[in-house]
């Protein structure tokens, strides 16, 4: 038979847009958060942006050149990974560690495992955890107003700025000690918090366009959201406290990370029943690390081992190929 009836299980294709419309589109999605991240921090903020970007591609296109492979520098993966590595630091950390954080994700998260579309983690994802085990103390020191505009000399001098105002708890840290939290404010975004994660306004309006492109579905978002809220309900302690679950809603990394990283094609399963699998197991794991734990976030943690699931949760829900049944004991 031709090999052209040799066909093997659905989906075939995961988008049948090229990648480098895809990136674009979600450049595009993620410019309200980055902006708004911009106007809470200040100009911090943007030269974190600056850095992980240019970091995230000098660091692709020198691998590139020493391992003779095919450069496409208009593919726009490296300036996303740039993007997303940066709205999930702070916007203290010191210019170096996102510079650093920027190699590791394209260089160890990326490139090691063949490149663009090999990768079975989320490159951003990895590059904040490898920076949060190894400068905790920076990567927990968040900004609650704007960080105090700087020199170029400053900047040179010191990598790192005095913040013009105070450090203290994040929404998720107040839900922790068992305090109330303004909901408006953090839809809005005028709370502590990395540069992108503030504001769910800006990632819902950056989603919605995603959504109206085509370039995510609704899908693992929702499961994830959802079976995170179930958790809370039920081992959260407030049973259905709107002030508690909307509050862990919208507070920390939950919507970026829902909205924007979870959606990663790459990183995410390719079936409609694995994808909600996918969304579940991650809440239940947010919730785990929230909730049960003794840490206040557990987005990155939760996504990063649902990446590592998505082969075997691929395995089990692809459906079978036309034309084939099983087989027992050597019978039809």
């Amino acid at each position: 038979m031709s090999d052209l009836y040799n066909v093997s299980a659905a989906p075939h294709l995961r988008y049948p847009t090229k990648t480098n419309t895809i990136m674009r589109d979600v450049i595009i999605a993620l410019i309200p958060a980055s902006l708004f991240g911009i106007y809470n921090f200040g100009l911090r903020a943007l030269l974190v942006i600056l850095t992980t970007v240019l970091s995230c591609t000098v660091t692709e296109y020198v691998y590139c050149r020493l391992m003779k492979k095919q450069v496409n520098p208009w593919d726009y993966s490296d300036i996303v990974t740039g993007l997303l590595l940066a709205l999930n630091l702070p916007a203290s950390i010191p210019m170096w560690m996102a510079a650093l954080g920027g190699v590791f994700a394209i260089l160890i998260a990326k490139m090691v495992f063949g490149g663009l579309g090999q990768n079975f983690i989320n490159p951003a994802l990895a590059a904040r955890v490898f920076l949060f085990i190894s400068f905790p103390g920076r990567m927990s020191a968040f900004a609650l107003e704007k960080i105090a505009s700087p020199t170029t000399k400053e900047l040179l001098r010191h990598g790192a700025l005095v913040i013009d105002g105070v450090s203290g708890a994040t929404p998720l840290g107040q839900i922790k000690a068992g305090e109330t939290v303004n909901l408006m404010k953090m839809f809005i975004g005028n709370i502590g918090g990395t540069i992108g994660e503030t504001s769910a306004l800006a990632l819902l309006i950056g989603a919605a366009y995603l959504f109206y492109r085509k370039v995510i579905t609704p899908i693992i978002p929702l499961s994830y959201i959802l079976s995170f809220a179930v958790f809370a309900i039920i081992f959260g302690g407030h049973g259905f406290d709107a002030n508690y679950i909307l509050g862990h809603i919208l507070g920390g990394g939950l919507l970026l990370g829902a909205l924007f990283m979870a959606t990663d094609y790459v990183t995410s399963p390719i079936t409609l029943k694995g994808q909600v699998i996918f969304g579940v197991f991650i809440g239940i794991m947010t919730g785990i690390f929230r909730i049960i734990g003794t840490g206040v976030e557990g987005v990155s943690y939760s996504i990063l081992l649902g990446n590592l699931l998505v082969p075997l949760i691929d395995n089990l829900t692809r459906p079978k190929a036309f034309g084939k049944e099983r087989v027992k004991n050597g019978k039809k």
